[in-house]
């Protein structure tokens, strides 16, 4: 009876793959690829769902294309990732877009936009308010394809070894803080530093630094930062719904055979709702074990300094728009979205919200 089991089952699986188009999961690889990324190895969200986003690649063709991954350092540096996929010499990169800013400053639109979209907000603007159409756009001229793969939802403001109780608390202040963010420091009066996230722990010990954003709770508590920095602020005004990227290599992608390509961008799609998932409940974790393990001092921004960094913005950002026709075509899609979504957010999320706090 067993044996017969055994066969029937193995039957019902001939059929569905069969059924499926799926070559049989031991099947001789037919593309194998390198994906580098922007984060330390194995790192817990990023580094880690670069490594999901292979895992499904691989197991949903069937082993047919299989993908290698690099941590940031292991075969290139960080900040060299968008070249390096550009070239073709790795057919994937893991990244955040708004790293390229010397590329075309238009592509922090596409990571996060200081005030701008949460996640879901993201999301909804990427897949059905026209902004994947702008993002492929935008990545043609460098022979790249671009996919979102991930988001880690509202930030925190940051790590700070000071106090910030006035707008004038800025001024001289020295952090890590890259994209738009950055730039709206600089006009509050502080100087700016992008460095790569395996040396924010040593820098702020040092430092170097005066203080540093990285992610939110789950990654910060993973990199220590509680035992080098007094205060921890939020929120995270300068990115509230941060995406994240894979860079396809065009020439690789156009290689693969249609099905394939599917696959990879079904893929980037699944990875970009894991993370989410995954940095919603591992965030309200690592928080508690801060606050009551570390007593980590967590402390609002206040109102008057995020007055005050919503009109920096608001002149950053329109200046960007200014600068080439492509920045003013996406700075006017994501603007007109924004506006029709903080309208439907106020009756809907923003409302939620505030009756279950009653």
């Amino acid at each position: 009876m067993k044996r017969r089991e055994f066969i029937r089952t193995a039957g019902i699986s001939a059929l569905v793959t069969s059924a499926s188009g799926l070559a049989p999961v031991n099947a001789k690889a037919e593309f194998r690829w390198k994906m580098v990324t922007a984060w330390p190895k194995n790192f817990p969200g990023l580094g880690t769902n670069a490594n999901l986003l292979a895992k499904m690649i691989t197991e949903m063709s069937g082993g047919r294309i299989t993908i290698k991954v690099y941590g940031a350092k292991e075969l290139v540096p960080a900040f060299e990732v968008f070249d390096t996929v550009a070239k073709g010499t790795a057919e994937m990169g893991h990244s955040g877009a708004y790293y390229w800013k010397g590329k075309a400053e238009a592509v922090q639109f596409f990571s996060a936009v200081p005030f701008g979209l949460t996640a879901q907000e993201m999301n909804a603007w990427l897949y059905y308010g026209g902004g994947m159409e702008l993002w492929k756009e935008l990545y043609a001229p460098f022979g790249l394809i671009p996919a979102a793969t991930g988001n880690s939802g509202v930030q925190m403001a940051g790590w700070f070894n000071r106090k910030i109780t006035t707008v004038t608390d800025l001024k001289g202040l020295k952090m890590r803080i890259p994209g738009l963010g950055g730039e709206i420091l600089r006009r509050a009066g502080g100087t700016t530093v992008n460095i790569p996230g395996g040396e924010l722990f040593t820098s702020l010990q040092s430092g170097a630094i005066d203080a540093t954003e990285w992610v939110g709770p789950y990654n910060d508590l993973a990199f220590g930062f509680y035992k080098v920095a007094k205060y921890y602020y939020y929120p995270g005004w300068h990115e509230p719904g941060t995406t994240m990227e894979c860079l396809i290599n065009r020439k690789a992608f156009n290689g693969l055979p249609k099905d394939l390509q599917a696959i990879v961008l079904a893929a980037c799609k699944a990875a970009n709702m894991d993370m989410l998932s995954e940095y919603t409940a591992r965030n309200n974790q690592a928080l508690d074990t801060l606050i009551n393990k570390h007593k980590v001092q967590v402390m609002p921004l206040p109102d008057a300094v995020l007055k005050k960094l919503i009109t920096l913005s608001d002149e950053v950002i329109s200046e960007l728009a200014a600068k080439d026709p492509m920045a003013k075509k996406i700075y006017q899609s994501v603007s007109q979205f924004r506006k029709q979504v903080m309208q439907w957010g106020a009756v809907s999320e923003q409302a939620f919200m505030r009756a279950r706090s009653l």
